[in-house]
C-alpha cells in the first residue's frame, strides 16, 4: 500500500477485537505502520450496545487533525458512559468476558451445524463476531423477501443480505447467534418448517 499510495492512511475497524475463536486476537497495531489508524468500540466485546462510546490508536501526526473533526462533530462522551467504560476494562470483568466468548462460540458451533443440515451454504465457521452469512440461493434470489417471509410467518429474525451490498445480495442472510441456546433451537426449528413449506 505504501508503494502504491504513498499519502493513503489505513484505517482498520477492530469492533470485534475479542470475540475470536480458536486463535490469539490479532490487531493492525502489531503493523507499528506510521500510516495507521485503528478504530474500537465498547459495543460488541463489552457488550456496551447502544453506549456510542469508542477509541481511536493514531500516528501523532494525526492526533490534532481527528482531535479537531471530533470537536465538531461531537463535545464528550456522558460522564456515565466514561465511567462504565473504565469499568469494563476492570480486571474481574475478564473472566466475565471471556466465558461471555465461550457461550458465543458454542452457539456458533450449533448454529453453523443446524444451518448446514438445513442445506444452506454456509462455508467454514466464522473466526470471529456472532454472525453466519449463509447462501439462501437454492431456495430464493430475494433474501429481502424472504426473511420478511420468515419473520411474517414464523417470527424468526434475520438480516437480508441486500442489507450488505450488491455482490449476490439476494442470494444471502445473515443470522445472529446472540440469543441463547434454546432460542437458537426454537429458532432454526422455525425455519425448518419454513423451508419444508416451500417458503422463498
Amino acid at each position: 500500500l505504501r508503494q502504491q499510495a504513498p499519502s493513503a492512511v489505513l484505517v482498520c475497524d477492530e469492533i470485534y477485537q475479542g470475540l475470536q475463536y480458536g486463535q490469539s486476537p490479532q490487531t493492525a497495531l502489531a503493523l507499528q505502520a506510521d500510516n495507521l489508524v485503528v478504530i474500537n468500540s465498547f459495543s460488541k466485546y463489552f457488550g456496551m450496545t447502544g453506549w456510542r462510546l469508542g477509541w481511536a490508536v493514531a500516528p501523532e501526526w494525526l492526533v490534532e487533525p481527528m482531535e479537531r473533526l471530533a470537536q465538531n462533530l461531537f463535545l464528550a462522551a456522558p460522564t456515565l458512559a466514561q465511567h462504565a467504560a473504565l469499568a469494563a476494562f476492570g480486571e474481574e470483568n475478564r473472566a466475565i468476558l471471556e466465558q461471555r466468548r465461550q457461550v458465543f462460540e458454542q452457539r456458533r458451533d450449533f448454529l453453523h451445524r443446524a444451518l448446514g443440515e438445513l442445506g444452506l451454504g454456509v462455508g467454514t465457521p466464522p473466526d470471529g463476531a456472532f454472525y453466519i452469512y449463509a447462501d439462501i440461493g437454492d431456495h430464493t434470489d430475494d433474501s429481502l423477501s424472504f426473511a420478511a417471509e420468515l419473520l411474517e410467518q414464523m417470527a424468526v429474525a434475520i438480516t437480508p443480505g441486500a442489507d450488505f451490498g450488491e455482490y449476490g445480495a439476494g442470494r444471502h442472510v445473515r443470522f445472529a447467534y446472540t440469543t441463547d441456546l434454546p432460542g437458537l433451537e426454537r429458532g432454526v426449528e422455525r425455519l425448518r418448517t419454513f423451508l419444508r413449506a416451500g417458503a422463498g
